[in-house]
């Protein structure tokens, strides 16, 4: 793509900054993407990106109408939904008694993964639980191999040390044809349910007392997901291209030009989130850009997943907690999560 020079007074660098020295893709974002992304809200709303070659969209105000408005056009991986969707792309309904069926595979398969921790002195959660829950919960009730269910997702836990429970422990396809086209529609969002519930658990651990509050009200885990995903969004850039001319921010962004819309700024934004960096299962403010619409099937199976999976983990650990002196540090570009997340089990 041809570079496009900045339009309008938003995209101009800010005083004492050198132009083509905020990037998406330079050091700075890399090692502190949300000290980023708070310059491009404050300083540069709307701005050209030289690397990327895409103008950075970063205020919660212009990503949201931007990820549900017209205007922007790119291709749409997977069968389901995204961030900020408004109506669900999926036609199939599926019945409750699939998401019920859904669930107890889903909890079978968590305990099954958990148990298998609860005795050691150390483990990682994302090596072995996060990228295996998912995938093992869509292998169970469809009676898909693993591999088969990595390849509709598009990887795979190539470098994981742990072994995947057998299809036969958990009841292969089990709850009939109803469970099973639920949990294959959903397959293509395994790895990022896997994400994110890294990050879930990863804030959980961070916070102690809010842990506690889920021991004691395992109800509340709905609402600790739906903050987690307003925190820590697996998916933090969302790539389009502009169908007309623009104007956003102050700033006009041409049509034919790549747009990078930034969830993971504007889901941290505090003009709609008040002190948006703390973790708070108990934040009322609503419209985080999240996995999709409340309808959204493969939503509301991610959600159930990350229910069974913090049950399943409090009712094997009860003494969960973090390993002395660890970092979950994040990784990654388009979606991100944390790459270890090391636990004392008891």
């Amino acid at each position: 793509m041809t570079t496009v020079e900045p339009a309008g007074t938003a995209a101009a660098p800010g005083p004492g900054t050198p132009q083509g020295t905020l990037s998406l893709l330079g050091a700075a974002a890399r090692h502190d993407p949300y000290a980023f992304y708070r310059t491009l809200r404050e300083e540069h709303p709307l701005l050209w990106d030289p690397r990327l070659e895409a103008w950075l969209i970063s205020r919660y105000a212009d990503v949201a109408p931007a990820l549900a408005g017209r205007g922007l056009a790119g291709p749409r991986r997977g069968a389901c939904c995204g961030p900020g969707t408004v109506r669900c792309a999926q036609e199939y309904a599926a019945p409750e008694s699939a998401f019920a069926l859904l669930r107890e595979v889903c909890a079978r398969t968590a305990y099954v993964l958990a148990r298998r921790l609860a005795g050691r002195p150390e483990a990682d959660l994302v090596e072995e639980f996060c990228r295996w829950l998912p995938t093992g919960t869509i292998a169970a009730a469809t009676g898909l191999s693993y591999a088969a269910v990595m390849g509709r997702a598009g990887s795979a836990p190539t470098r994981s040390r742990a072994k995947a429970p057998a299809a036969t422990d958990l009841g292969r396809g089990r709850g009939g044809t109803g469970v099973a086209l639920l949990a294959a529609r959903c397959a293509d969002q395994a790895v990022l349910t896997g994400r994110a519930l890294a990050s879930l658990l990863a804030n959980l651990l961070a916070n102690p007392e809010q842990l506690a509050l889920i021991r004691a009200v395992p109800a509340l885990t709905g609402q600790a997901w739906e903050e987690s995903l307003r925190r820590n969004p697996p998916v933090h850039v969302v790539l389009r291209r502009a169908t007309r001319d623009l104007a956003i921010s102050g700033g006009t962004v041409p049509a034919g030009a790549a747009v990078a819309l930034l969830v993971g700024s504007a889901n941290r934004d505090p003009g709609r989130f008040a002190d948006p960096d703390r973790f708070d299962l108990h934040r009322a403010t609503p419209g985080a850009l999240a996995l999709g619409p409340a309808d959204c099937p493969a939503a509301r199976v991610a959600e159930l997943q990350a229910e069974c999976a913090v049950d399943a983990l409090l009712t094997a650990m009860p003494g969960l907690c973090a390993a002395d002196a660890f970092d979950p540090a994040e990784s990654g570009l388009l979606t991100r999560a944390p790459h270890r997340l090391l636990v004392r089990p008891s």
